[in-house]
């Protein structure tokens, strides 16, 4: 008779369980795997295509919830069925939660059994299209921060109080927190907003071209300057200009900087005479700049004459509640732009998206909902986010285990991959069947 075409991966670390789900499966002709820990089921989800999972709850080391879990984010399509001899509520209502089709419990009839697999392998659904609760939650935006964490209320707060006076303003946070679109509120929610905004990276410039590209110069004051030029300061005169990355600024830089804080006045690179500008000074840095004065790389005096006022923009996990919004924002952003229509998210993509720390904060958030829109269809769900997002098991360190033991679990593997075609196994483990057989049940 020819067999179905599920693959049925079984994990259980008790053998007599292993055996009889498999005499019972191999009955109905499905092909199946065997796996004793939860690290040999991941391997062989990871090399082989598995219809369905069965697995027990309760085993050494790894525990099978956490199987589930890792299921549940990595192969979200994949059914699963759980069969345990110790049930309880809070196991039931966990694995429930986590998409498995059925729980049963031992000891179970091979009628009960039968109706399980069906239901489990018949129930087999492609991904939940609903919508996740981001759709409910009204935008909180001010200028362009969308938030409404409480750390993001101080910082608006503080942008209010600085918006319509030319102190100087020191932003400070980690990379890709939106540094830059604080600037941009503080220069372009007060009364100022029409004159000039000037950004300039100053990292991004070379360090024997950010003096001359900052403060302008003199026809002839080095080679190649064949004509007078102003700076990105003379061209914010009137306005604000935000330098980023400060900390990347030479000592030069940051000696001319000091006189422009001072004096409000600049001087062109090979000129004589000082210039009055009429600015506000936006830096930011991702640097730890007093561990930079305290290597006499950056200048100490330059430091406090930068801080009159501090705004300190907090990482995005520790404003987990803006994940949604800036969600919603970039679902919007680029479903226009690749697929003509506003995409959509599951819930389950979504709790993936609040649980996780983004370390690259708003930025990487914003290249993995990129990445999404372009790969889903109608909506974004979990099999559209990056595994790095998703659930990990962290396994305990490999055991010295003897040899005997080693040779088994690698003929098990061997057979997995084959199919349990003994015949075939044996040719690749240049062994032959009965061998095969007789080490398994040693």
């Amino acid at each position: 008779m020819q067999l179905k075409k599920e693959n049925i991966l079984i994990v259980d670390d008790d053998i007599n369980i292993r055996e009889l789900l498999q005499r019972h499966l191999q009955s109905w002709n499905y092909h199946t795997y065997k796996a004793v820990s939860v690290k040999e089921a991941v391997g062989i989800l990871r090399d082989t295509k598995i219809d369905l999972l069965i697995t027990d709850l309760r085993m050494p080391e790894i525990d099978g919830s956490e199987l589930i879990k890792f299921v549940s984010e990595h192969y979200p399509k994949l059914p699963k069925l759980v069969i345990t001899g110790y049930p309880s509520v809070q196991d039931s209502l966990s694995a429930i939660k986590s998409g498995v089709v059925d729980y049963l419990t031992k000891p179970f009839t091979k009628a009960e059994l039968e109706q399980a697999i069906n239901k489990s392998v018949d129930g087999k659904t492609d991904v939940v299209t609903s919508l996740s609760k981001a759709e409910n939650l009204k935008d909180s935006t001010y200028g362009e921060i969308i938030g409404n964490s409480e750390k993001i209320h101080d910082v608006i707060q503080i942008i209010e109080r600085v918006k319509d006076n030319k102190a100087t303003i020191f932003i400070k946070g980690e990379s890709g927190t939106g540094k830059e679109l604080v600037a941009r509120a503080i220069h372009y929610q007060g009364k100022f907003s029409r004159a000039p905004f000037i950004t300039v990276n100053c990292g991004g410039i070379p360090e024997n071209l950010l003096e001359a590209e900052l403060f302008g110069y003199t026809k002839g004051a080095f080679t190649g300057a064949e004509k007078n030029r102003d700076g990105f300061f003379q061209a914010a005169n009137g306005g604000t200009i935000f330098l980023d990355e400060i900390g990347n600024a030479s000592t030069a830089v940051q000696s001319r900087l000091l006189r422009v804080l001072q004096e409000k006045e600049v001087v062109k690179v090979g000129a004589q005479k000082a210039e009055k500008i009429d600015i506000r000074i936006i830096a930011a840095t991702n640097s730890d700049l007093k561990e930079m004065i305290k290597k006499e790389t950056f200048r100490e005096d330059l430091y406090y004459r930068l801080t009159v006022v501090e705004i300190d923009v907090a990482p995005l996990r520790e404003r987990k509640e803006d994940i949604l919004l800036l969600v919603e924002k970039f679902l919007f952003k680029y479903g226009v732009e690749y697929k003509d229509r506003f995409i959509k998210i599951s819930p389950e993509a979504s709790a993936i998206l609040e649980r996780y720390d983004w370390p690259g904060n708003i930025r990487e958030l914003e290249n993995v909902i990129q990445r999404a829109v372009i790969m889903c269809d109608k909506i974004v769900d979990v099999e559209n986010l990056p595994d790095s997002l998703k659930y990990s098991i962290q396994f305990p360190d490999n055991e010295l285990l003897p040899l005997k033991d080693m040779e088994k679990l690698y003929i098990q593997k061997v057979l997995n991959a084959t199919n349990n075609n003994k015949t075939k196994a044996a040719e690749i483990l240049g062994i032959d069947r009965k061998t095969i057989r007789m080490k398994l049940e040693d």
